[in-house]
């Protein structure tokens, strides 16, 4: 199945007890998103990240839980993120932890897409149950 619909999120920075070297700059946030559409959900989650003194490198990793319901299915799966930008392209890959699944949920497996039209982001879903 693949489907698509809107998402709000929002980051907060936490503590974080490693100092970048040299003009890395290291990051600890907090991750919530509500998402809309057939994935009626919501999330919570960590993120990693090490920003480079180059103007648009950088990467991210990330965890992220998310309980609600899936187009009519209760439960909930985690999701993995792995993100690298070099000077600006990014490659962004998000994928369900295998055997994460709750509930109506269990056996789930598949990714996701991050999409931007203007200030709104969207998710692109594609997952098999």
């Amino acid at each position: 199945m693949k489907i698509k619909g809107p998402f709000e999120v929002k980051l907060s920075p936490l503590d974080f007890s490693a100092t970048g070297d040299e003009g890395v700059k290291l990051g600890r946030m907090s991750i919530a998103k509500v998402f809309q559409g057939e994935l009626a959900a919501t999330s919570v989650g960590e993120m990693l990240s090490a920003m480079t003194s180059t103007k648009g490198s950088a990467g991210y990793v990330a965890i992220e839980q998310v309980v609600g319901t899936l187009q009519g299915k209760k439960g909930g799966f985690v999701l993995q993120h792995f993100g690298i930008m070099n000077r600006g392209a990014d490659r962004l890959i998000l994928e369900i932890v295998p055997d994460s699944g709750t509930g109506e949920l269990k056996g789930i497996s598949g990714k996701m897409a991050i999409l931007f039209e203007g200030p709104q982001h969207f998710y692109e879903f594609e997952y098999f149950l």
